[in-house]
């Protein structure tokens, strides 16, 4: 209790930082950090095809979702003939989706610890040398995190509409069966969901020069002290 009544004795909220590139931006990062993981974190889509038999059609439904461990979810593809066959979506794409969404997720906690500290606690984050300096190298870190993690789900993503595409899933019909696409995949949130990692990207790489302006590396060294009195010429 003591730690916490230290801690909220210290707070005085002032939206001035706001205003500043400093604490506007970083609201910005906050906002679209939520939209990058979300877009990708919540995701669940399908593919479908139809197979035609004569008066008879039945519809071949593939449900996939994030994190994109494609081959857990296998469908089943009626034929002709009346006989049927279990298969399954190919590729594992969990690796760049999982690391996109962590990167995300760890960008907002710190948005939310930073922006407390920016409100509450701007007084002790500019008279501090430490915490700009800091602040400096986490947003740094996490500007490369974003470059990393976009590129990297930038191509799992390609590789997903890939391997989800109903135009190469009708190649495991039969030649007696008639298979024509249905519904090609939504791939909107997916596709905004880079968009978003690169803007983070922009952002982050952005700020980090406000940030930089609050270090010590920036700041003028002190002046010397005017010397009192002067040197007396003749």
């Amino acid at each position: 209790m003591e730690i916490v009544q230290k801690i909220m004795s210290g707070f005085s909220l002032d939206l001035g930082p706001v205003k500043e590139p400093l604490g506007f931006i970083r609201i910005l990062e906050w906002v679209f950090t939520i939209c990058a993981f979300a877009t990708t974190g919540g995701y669940v889509g399908s593919t479908q095809f139809t197979l035609n038999c004569g008066s008879k059609k039945d519809n071949v439904t593939a449900n996939f979702g994030y994190p994109f461990r494609l081959p857990s979810q296998p469908y089943e593809i009626p034929h002709c003939n009346h006989s049927k066959n279990m298969t399954c979506l190919q590729g594992d794409f969990s690796s760049s989706a999982e690391f996109f969404v962590c990167v995300g997720v760890l960008g907002f906690l710190y948005c939310t610890f930073t922006i407390i500290l920016y409100l509450g606690y701007q007084q002790v984050y500019r008279e501090s040398n430490r915490g700009p300096t800091i602040d400096l190298i986490v947003t740094g870190i996490f500007a490369f995190l974003w470059l990393v993690c976009s590129s990297a789900w930038g191509k799992g993503l390609t590789d997903v509409k890939y391997a989800t595409n109903p135009d190469r899933l009708i190649m495991a019909c039969l030649p007696e069966d008639h298979c024509v696409v249905k519904t090609y995949p939504s791939m909107g949130h997916l596709n905004s969901s880079v968009l978003f990692g690169f803007l983070n990207l922009i952002l982050w790489a952005g700020n980090c020069w406000f940030i930089y302006k609050e270090t010590p590396f920036h700041k003028p060294a002190n002046p010397p002290p005017n010397l009192e009195g002067g040197v007396s010429t003749s």
